[in-house]
């Protein structure tokens, strides 16, 4: 596809700055988004937060295909108040404050836990671009002491305010950074990045753009949060309207989106949809190798983080209704405390046999490592609004690996899989409806399978960066005129 040149600006390439607050180095769709818009002219920069710990440091780096990427520094109680650390160890008696532990680095996931308390099992799903340390508030025993409550309220307290000095660190850097940059169009990844992008908009004149990954004010998250909400809330109200451009992932936050802010222009929809790879042979499927599975055994497949409230205990569910020779096979990674939960489910439906975790794979080989399975299960419990209103990157990722689809009843998914005819969908509050729906399409697969090739070569990257670069161009022609 022959991409449009993006309008110069003062004779030169338009500068991106794209804000996400995550390392960058594996979302996909911020990666695909910096690439088209570099291929269309344009010289991009993406500001991110560093991650040492997994390899990603702060200052300058690149990602994907040469993308360059600026890190802003990790919040480290170590590094902007050792003080506060020393503290902290003496009240907790974790160790000397003279020992060699009190010096070393400390970062909120080390505090968290100060009493080595058990940890709560379930992790509240976050969006890719929320960066947060992946710990939770301690359980209380059935009669805790008041050493305990104390405990676990100090945990709670210390984690929000790890999670707002982390954030406001990466805003204070990030825009700084980018700012100096001098950008064009600041392309803001979801809510948390508004506030810097707004900031960077009113002293330079750049233009904004806002990415909705999601629905930002309707996410999966804890919902004892007194002040974040109305926060985010008058941010996104804020921005939104004064934005040049918004762009989002579903027809349904779509419509939510423009009805909710009364924008005279409804968002752009641009689907985080892989890029086009021609036909792919379910012979380079890697899943039954991985799970040492033969010919034989017909296999479900799962694709992505596992994790609550994506339908894995529902599926398992299903899964004991079917016969011995269904497997379910798990391609992606979990935090062990929510691999705990589910093992003891498998143990208890007698499932040990036919349940696979075969870990994870780079996101660009996820299509054609589910393309040796028999179907793939696409279900996201409906549990907050922005859930109900998506369409998972595994349902794309399945269909361009040519799977049949059983899919949950949620409107965008479920329209999609009727409309190219991939898939049968299920009751979602129903296991006995999804190992019915499973049945029937094993009985007859290839039909599927065929429609599911057909719409892998309509539903790829390259039709939706149309609608993106075409946003581009009439907010960098507005720029131009203005």
């Amino acid at each position: 596809m022959n991409l449009p040149v993006l309008p110069g600006v003062g004779g030169r390439r338009p500068r991106v700055a794209m804000l996400v607050y995550n390392d960058a180095h594996a979302d996909s769709r911020v990666l695909k988004t910096a690439a088209s818009l570099r291929s269309a002219g344009a010289e991009v920069r993406i500001f991110a937060v560093a991650r040492a710990r997994s390899g990603y440091a702060e200052g300058l780096d690149e990602v994907g295909d040469g993308i360059p990427v600026h890190r802003a520094p990790e919040f480290e109680l170590v590094r902007y108040a050792p003080w506060a650390v020393d503290l902290a160890r003496r009240i907790l008696g974790r160790t000397s404050p003279s020992g060699a532990e009190a010096s070393a680095p400390v970062s909120g996931a080390d505090l968290a836990n100060p009493s080595n308390a058990p940890l709560s099992p379930e992790t509240p799903a976050q969006s890719p671009s929320a960066a947060q340390p992946t710990v939770e508030i301690p359980t209380l025993p059935a009669r805790p002491s008041a050493k305990d409550r104390l405990l676990v309220a100090a945990n709670d307290v210390w984690l929000r305010t790890y999670r707002t000095a982390s954030l406001g660190l990466y805003w204070a850097v990030a825009a700084r950074e980018a700012l100096d940059w001098g950008p064009d169009v600041v392309h803001a990844n979801d809510g948390n990045t508004l506030a810097p992008a707004w900031w960077i908009a009113t002293r330079s004149g750049a233009r904004v753009v806002y990415d909705a990954h999601e629905l930002w004010r309707h996410r999966n998250v804890r919902s004892d949060r007194p002040i974040a909400p109305g926060v985010e809330a008058a941010i996104e109200t804020l921005v939104i309207r004064r934005a040049a451009g918004v762009i989002t992932v579903s027809p349904s936050i779509v419509r939510w989106l423009q009805d909710a802010y009364d924008l005279p222009e409804a968002p752009s929809l641009v689907r985080n949809i892989p890029r086009a790879e021609g036909p792919i042979d379910p012979a380079r499927g890697r899943l039954r190798l991985l799970a040492g599975l033969d010919p034989s055994t017909q296999v479900l497949a799962y694709g992505g983080r596992i994790t609550t409230s994506r339908g894995i205990e529902e599926t398992l569910e299903a899964l004991a209704l079917l016969p011995d020779t269904v497997h379910l096979v798990l391609l992606g990674y979990g935090e062990p405390d929510y691999l705990a939960i589910l093992h003891r489910q498998i143990s208890e439906l007698a499932l040990h046999d036919r349940v696979h975790f075969v870990g994870k794979v780079a996101s660009s080989e996820v299509a054609e490592a589910l393309a040796d399975a028999d179907l793939s299960v696409v279900y996201v419990r409906p549990v907050c609004l922005s859930y109900r209103f998506s369409l998972p990157n595994k349902l794309f990722e399945s269909i361009h690996g040519g799977l049949p689809i059983a899919a949950a009843d949620l409107p965008d998914t479920a329209a999609l899989v009727r409309e190219h005819g991939v898939g049968e969908i299920f009751d979602a509050q129903s296991p006995q409806d999804m190992a019915d729906t499973i049945s029937t399409i094993l009985a007859d697969p290839e039909r599927y399978r065929a429609a599911a090739r057909r719409a892998a070569t309509e539903l790829t990257w390259e039709h939706e960066e149309a609608e993106l670069l075409a946003l581009y161009r009439r907010i960098l022609d507005r720029s131009r005129s203005s």
